[in-house]
Formats: C-alpha cells, structure tokens, sequence
C-alpha cells in the first residue's frame, strides 16, 4: 500500500538547523509563520476562534531508516514508538501550537521545533476538552525523572 499526502503550507522558522531547535517546541518562545497555500485557503475559515491548533507537519530532513532512538532526557536506547524522535519510518511531527493570530493564509504560532521550510500536512482545533487525557504516562520517561 502507497499513501499520497499533500502538503497544505509551509513553517517559516527562525530555526534553520536541528541543532538550533529545542528538545520540545512547547519550550520555545519563538515565533513561526505557517503559511497555507492558495488553494487551501477556505479550509482556515474560523481557525481564529481558536486559542490552539494541532499541527502536523512532515519531518523531510529526518530520517526513515532508524528503528530505534537515544532521547535527550534518557542514555538508554528505546524503540522510535516509545519516543519523540524526529527519525523514524514515517517522520510526521506532531506540535500543539498556541494559535496568535490569523492574517488572511498565514497563521502566527507559537510553540514549535521545525525547521525553516518544514511542509505542513494539515491542521485541526486542539480542544483540551476532547484532547487532553489527563495522567497520561510515558513509563520510561517517569523512571528517568524519579532519579
């Protein structure tokens, strides 16, 4: 099976190199553009009213042939599943992003970790209603922050 996506805009970063961006974009204070194009534009009708957007976006300089990951906050090596590297067989980045302002196709985030140039592959409301799942657990990331 092929799947086929699209990509709906583009992030402007300030960050130009992966050794530039933060382990977590929720960290970050910086401000990103995602820049929908033309023909996508009717699908941002009401996205002001939100406060939060989810964001995926396709991670093009990752790579696809890694199956396991050493994260920052962990020196034991753990499956690409179990973490939030960028490097795995499908890159798809995944951010919560605090929705600033609408101008017309572009969208001012803040909130993210991708580079300059990363293709976004859609967008949906973040609602912490319906999004959030409260004690959720990462099991080795807990062990390592016991310590």
């Amino acid at each position: 099976m092929e799947l086929n996506l699209r990509p709906i805009g583009v992030i402007r970063s300030p960050y130009k190199s992966p050794l530039e961006c933060p382990s977590q974009g929720r960290l970050s204070e910086e401000i990103f553009i995602v820049e929908v194009f033309p023909e996508f534009e009717g699908g941002l009708k009401d996205v002001e009213t939100c406060t939060h957007l989810i964001l995926l976006y396709w991670l093009d300089k990752a790579r696809r042939d890694v199956l396991t990951a050493m994260p920052p906050h962990d020196k034991k090596e753990h499956g690409v599943f179990a973490t939030r590297s960028p490097h795995r067989p499908n890159p798809i980045g995944f951010a919560v992003v605090e929705l600033i302002e609408r101008s017309g196709r572009k969208l001012i985030v803040k909130g993210l970790d991708a580079l300059d140039g990363t293709p976004v592959i859609d967008i949906k409301p973040y609602s912490s209603a319906i999004d959030c799942v409260e004690n959720a657990k990462i099991g080795w990331f807990e062990e390592v922050n016991k310590k």
